[in-house]
């Protein structure tokens, strides 16, 4: 079993006072854009966070209906939605394509705030995809053609043999996006804007798109 010292117990009531007087403003929170909001949270979350303040989880589900979820990074965001890059026959790459729907997750440990999205997926165009792989380092362009991702690896020499490889076939020229390798958008159906409150009285905002502009409701924490 767990050794239970290993886990934090529960807040005291000291210790709830004390989050209080180091607590958000207590203005809630606005309720005019989804997006607006989000851009303000993720400034302070890359500003404040000690390490990938645009880490998000993303959510899928396999053929079989089983949720799947890793870490991945947001390479854009706009009022069209939420964008990522992958290996397109990676385990996520094939499961977007056979159910185009997934679930995000921002957690900014630091700031003790979360936002989480549903939506529907689709992929971003071959510019938008071309125009970010050039922006790569020239390692994680390699890297990209050299990893049959999420597929069985023999060990580590056989991918810096397959590194090795590529680097020699491209040589000193420029390194093409590979033909498995783009990106995915995910078009926000429903927004959850979640800030720490003591108690575990916490705030929760509700964003959905409606005619012309977003509705908005509240939940219980």
């Amino acid at each position: 079993m767990t050794d239970k010292t290993l886990i934090p117990p529960s807040p005291s009531e000291d210790d709830y006072v004390r989050q209080v007087t180091s607590a958000e403003p207590p203005e809630l929170l606005s309720e005019d854009d989804p997006f607006a909001l989000f851009a303000e949270w993720l400034k302070e979350a890359l500003e404040k966070e000690p390490n990938d303040g645009n880490a998000m989880a993303l959510a899928t589900v396999d053929e079989d209906g089983l949720p799947d979820v890793r870490m991945v990074l947001l390479k854009d965001v706009d009022a069209d939605g939420f964008v990522f890059y992958t290996n397109l026959e990676s385990a996520k790459g094939r499961q977007l394509a056979a159910n185009p729907k997934a679930a995000l997750l921002f957690h900014w440990k630091s700031l003790r705030r979360q936002v989480r999205v549903r939506g529907t997926v689709e992929p971003v165009t071959a510019e938008e995809a071309d125009a970010y792989f050039a922006t790569r380092a020239r390692p994680a362009q390699l890297g990209a053609w050299a990893s049959d991702q999420s597929r069985p690896l023999t060990d580590r020499l056989a991918l810096e043999k397959k590194i090795a490889e590529v680097g020699l076939r491209f040589g000193l020229g420029k390194v093409p996006r590979p033909p498995h390798w783009s990106g995915f958008r995910i078009r926000p159906q429903t927004f959850e804007f979640w800030r720490n409150r003591a108690f575990r009285l916490h705030e929760r905002l509700v964003f959905e798109p409606a005619q012309g502009g977003w509705t908005t409701r509240r939940l219980f924490p």
